[in-house]
């Protein structure tokens, strides 16, 4: 096993590399479904922990972050990335699997205490990795094909993901014997193994010879992405999407299994139809971030995610009813479409700015900014739960024909939901932020929504032998292009202002 450098990389090895990392992400996320997530949130709830605790397990990986500082360091010393981010991921999954553990300590010992700091052990050393490859693939892959090998890349890995959480909430739900603690402890050893598998795969990806080191210091490399107006002004709202995502997206499994009463079982099919429609729509948002721009993305694809959390709160008003499980259906429906797109787009842009030989100061910038950001939010979020526990905000219509008064409850407002509507509002912020950021010419959301329409189109086309022919006997494609072409208009974007 090879974990020095290679001296050359060729066209070959770049595929052969294109393909283990593919596999490897399969794997990796195969290890965070049986791990992470959803299934992490049930064994907390499962333990006994309240909304702080589970504030604080969301903000873990995200302060967890803040290591990125000593290994970026790390990293220009040893100038070997291949061997940190293998050995780095390799101790985490290590740790992982000590979790299957946990269900059998007894004694005057907390499991929680020990869960969070078996988290916080997980997430520094998924960090340091985290940032030797990110430098690593910044080098390595070419820049005029990241959407499309990314969105495979994140297709298999939501792919695999959606059938091991699907499989752990089946699990857990229906474990034949008395504890279902035991459950998670074999959800965790095999999260472990395929983490391991994960590690394997990531040997087989070729490492290009760094870039001849800088002579200036380490201090001075960190402050280049802040003295970048453009990339100060794409952390500004790396920043605020941290915050905005991160204050009640941790807390949506909570408010499903404990507010409105759903197993884990239909918790985590929810889960997968977000992460299904994720997965059948990032080619789409892939091929769209090629062609148009990664902030286009951005701009339709945050807007929709933000209102499927105001709407998440309206969909057991003013009770949960017949259809408030359909509706929450659709909602992770609509989520997992627009979610697709933030994540591809949000990697993209940051590899796209980042200049080439200055990756891991830059990557890190973009990381750290995200782990002070977004790693205050839930813990600000996970108090403020608690203080609303007891709190409710109730909108009700009177009225009298007569003698008696009637009542209507038009809708009630709880602690979490009003997380999920903070939330919303913060993100008004963020797509302000996003307005300021330089990525090639604006391109208008109309333009946006249209080519997503109709590479959706094509791709069913594609897959449907009836739409095939349709599509043939009356080009409506063709006909949709011309006009696309003929109505979408590229104006240049006035230059950002400096400044919040």
């Amino acid at each position: 096993m090879r974990l020095r450098p290679d001296e050359d990389v060729s066209l070959k090895d770049l595929e052969r590399g294109q393909r283990a990392l593919v596999r490897d992400a399969a794997w990796a996320s195969l290890t965070g479904s049986l791990y992470g997530g959803v299934v992490l949130v049930g064994f907390a709830l499962a333990l006994g922990a309240g909304p702080f605790h589970i504030g604080l397990l969301a903000a873990i990986p995200l302060i967890a972050q803040a290591v990125q500082l000593p290994a970026i360091m790390l990293v220009e010393q040893v100038r070997q990335r291949r061997k940190i981010a293998v050995l780095a991921t390799t101790a985490a999954r290590l740790c992982i699997l000590a979790l299957a553990l946990l269900p059998f300590v007894g004694g005057a010992t907390d499991p929680l205490t020990l869960l969070v700091g078996a988290q916080f052990a997980i997430a520094a050393l998924g960090s340091v990795g985290a940032c030797a490859l990110n430098s690593w693939l910044h080098q390595l892959l070419p820049r005029d094909s990241l959407g499309a090998f990314f969105a495979e890349r994140l297709f298999w890995a939501t792919a695999v993901a959606c059938a091991g959480t699907l499989a752990a909430g089946q699990l857990v739900d229906h474990w034949p014997f008395a504890s279902r603690l035991d459950a998670y402890a074999v959800l965790f050893t095999a999260a472990g193994v395929a983490g391991f598998i994960s590690s394997f795969y990531l040997t087989r990806v070729p490492e290009p010879p760094m870039h001849v080191p800088s002579h200036d210091s380490m201090l001075a490399r960190l402050r280049l992405p802040l003295a970048d107006r453009n990339f100060r002004n794409f952390l500004f709202f790396m920043a605020a999407w941290n915050v905005a995502s991160n204050f009640a997206a941790p807390f949506l499994t909570v408010y499903l299994m404990r507010h409105l009463g759903y197993p884990l079982g239909t918790v985590t099919t929810l889960w997968v139809v977000s992460q299904v429609a994720n997965a059948l729509t990032l080619y789409l948002w892939g091929r769209l971030s090629d062609r148009l721009s990664n902030k286009a993305v951005l701009s339709v694809a945050m807007p929709a995610w933000f209102a499927c959390f105001v709407a998440m709160v309206f969909s057991a008003e003013p009770h949960a009813h017949a259809f408030t499980l359909p509706l929450l259906y659709l909602l992770h429906l609509l989520m997992g479409t627009a979610a697709g797109g933030i994540g591809l787009a949000n990697g993209n842009i940051g590899l796209k700015l980042a200049p080439q030989g200055q990756g891991t100061a830059y990557l890190a910038a973009i990381s750290l900014t995200g782990s002070l950001a977004g790693g205050l939010a839930p813990l600000v979020a996970g108090s403020l739960a608690q203080w609303l526990e007891t709190a409710q905000l109730s909108v009700i219509v009177q009225w009298a024909l007569g003698r008696p008064l009637h009542e209507l409850s038009v809708f009630t407002f709880t602690h979490y939901e009003f997380l999920f509507l903070l939330s919303a509002a913060m993100g008004l912020y963020a797509l302000h932020r996003l307005s300021r950021v330089e990525e090639g010419p604006r391109i208008s959301e109309r333009v946006v929504v249209q080519q997503f329409a109709l590479e959706a189109m094509r791709s069913v086309n594609h897959l449907s032998s009836v739409g095939g022919m349709l599509g043939n006997l009356m080009s409506f494609g063709r006909l949709f292009d011309r006009r696309m072409h003929n109505r979408a208009v590229y104006r240049p974007e006035p230059p950002p202002q400096d400044g919040p």
